[in-house]
Order: C-alpha cells, then sequence, then structure tokens
C-alpha cells in the first residue's frame, strides 16, 4: 500500500511540474509580447511617427497601455490603425 502511495505521490508531482513548465512557458511569451507592444509604442511616439500622416501623437494612458499590454504588438499595431483612422481611446 505504501508503494502505491508513493507511485501516485510521484506522479502528481511530475504532473505538477509539467503543468507549471507549461504556463511559466506561456506567461513568458506573454511578457515579451507585451514588451514589444510597449516599445512600438514608444518609438511611434518618440520619433513623432504619427504626424507624418497628420495625426497628433498617441498619448500614453491607462487603456493604451492595457491595450498594449494584454495584446501586445497586434495591440500596439490597432492602436495606430484606429488613431490614423480618428478613433481616439
Amino acid at each position: 500500500m505504501a508503494l502505491l502511495g508513493t507511485a501516485i505521490l510521484i506522479l502528481v508531482i511530475i504532473a505538477f511540474i509539467l503543468i507549471a513548465f507549461y504556463v511559466v512557458k506561456n506567461v513568458a511569451h506573454l511578457v515579451i509580447n507585451a514588451i514589444i507592444g510597449l516599445i512600438t509604442l514608444f518609438i511611434v511616439n518618440f520619433f513623432h511617427l504619427m504626424q507624418f500622416a497628420g495625426k497628433p501623437d498617441i498619448g500614453f494612458d491607462w487603456i493604451t497601455v492595457i491595450i498594449c499590454a494584454l495584446a501586445g504588438l497586434p495591440g500596439a499595431i490597432l492602436l495606430i490603425m484606429l488613431s490614423l483612422l480618428g478613433i481616439t481611446l
């Protein structure tokens, strides 16, 4: 009986380690994507790239930072496209 309990405990620990590894790997990917999105938005504002299209820079407020942090580079591109269309957040 003790051997069966030990085997189940080892399987549970291995399953927990595999799940933790999967979560950490995905979180690292999301963090990198969020950083790239925020850097993209910073570069667009730093070099005033929106002014080439006759639009003001994208402001850093809580909604734009949340969109860039959650969506990453696609979120930054979405914010740029919305700003070019005249839709501000």
